[in-house]
């Protein structure tokens, strides 16, 4: 979504979406994982169709399209906290728990004991979520988004889909999401509002894919690692004695990227070395040579 120019502060209500879908139609109704994620999946979908349709339509974009996803993000984290009779409220929820010592694996309730298998299937996740990325870059999507994202009004009049081009790459954006929050339930047995829903998680997700580079295949991944370590290491080393120093250093560390390196580490990286290096003039012929 960042190629349209479009910052989305509204992520962490997708992947709200996929935990809180998934761990409440099991703990509920009993419905396997298998189903719950694809319906969880389909309704992040259905939700970012909702709120992308009326902000393309009416060219909500920039400044005002955030304040839109960040008004998104709180009303799912309130109505999370709000239905606490169902999902547990600001104390989180566990999802029923299938696996014990003497069953170390429930297929049907897609948990698993040992973490060397759930390091196996994320991998898979992931080289998944590449391929995807792949996919849209190597089709006329890509050439869409470079068009809308220096004037709307200019690809439009050479025939791209303004709108059903914003709205597909939003709905991709937000079923992914979602999976990945099915994914950290199933994995952490565990999930409350703020860690799958807050405002938090969705700046972490921009900070990452900023960090990255959202114009190369792997800066999302590089800038995931960057963050993580980052955010872990400011907790660690500040977070007890100066309360809101590691959240006021990640949020300054935010503007200097956004400032200074736009296209990530690997952006930056991959301009470096791209480059043409300027070649030394051969010297020139002195008189009487």
């Amino acid at each position: 979504m960042g190629r349209f120019g479009l910052v989305s502060l509204g992520h962490g209500a997708f992947l709200g979406v996929g935990a809180y879908g998934t761990t409440m139609l099991w703990n509920h109704i009993g419905l396997t994982p298998w189903i719950g994620i694809p319906i969880s999946v389909v309704g992040a979908g259905v939700i970012g169709l909702l709120i992308g349709l009326p902000c393309f339509r009416f060219r909500i974009t920039g400044h005002y399209f955030a304040l839109v996803t960040l008004a998104l993000t709180e009303v799912a984290r309130l109505l999370i906290v709000a239905l606490r009779d169902q999902t547990g409220g600001s104390l989180g929820v566990t999802p029923v728990g299938m696996v014990s010592p003497e069953e170390p694996i429930s297929i049907y309730a897609f948990q698993f004991a040992s973490k060397y298998v759930w390091f196996y299937i994320m991998v898979v996740v992931w080289l998944v979520g590449l391929l995807i990325w792949r996919a849209v870059d190597r089709s006329m999507l890509r050439y869409a988004m470079e068009a809308i994202s220096q004037e709307e009004d200019a690809a439009a009049s050479v025939g791209v889909q303004v709108t059903r081009t914003k709205l597909t790459v939003t709905v991709i954006s937000a079923a992914m999401t979602a999976f990945g929050g099915a994914m950290y339930g199933q994995y952490q047995q565990y999930i409350n509002p703020e860690t799958v829903s807050g405002i938090a998680i969705s700046l972490q997700i921009v900070f990452a894919v900023i960090a990255g580079g959202m114009f190369v295949q792997l800066g999302p991944t590089i800038g995931a690692v960057i963050t993580i370590l980052l955010g872990e290491g400011l907790r660690l080393g500040f977070g007890h004695e100066f309360h809101g120093l590691d959240v006021t250093i990640y949020g300054l560390m935010l503007i200097l990227f956004i400032i200074y390196m736009p296209r990530g580490v690997l952006g930056k990286a991959a301009e470096v070395f791209s480059t043409p290096r300027s070649r030394p003039s051969a010297p020139s012929a002195q008189p009487g040579e």
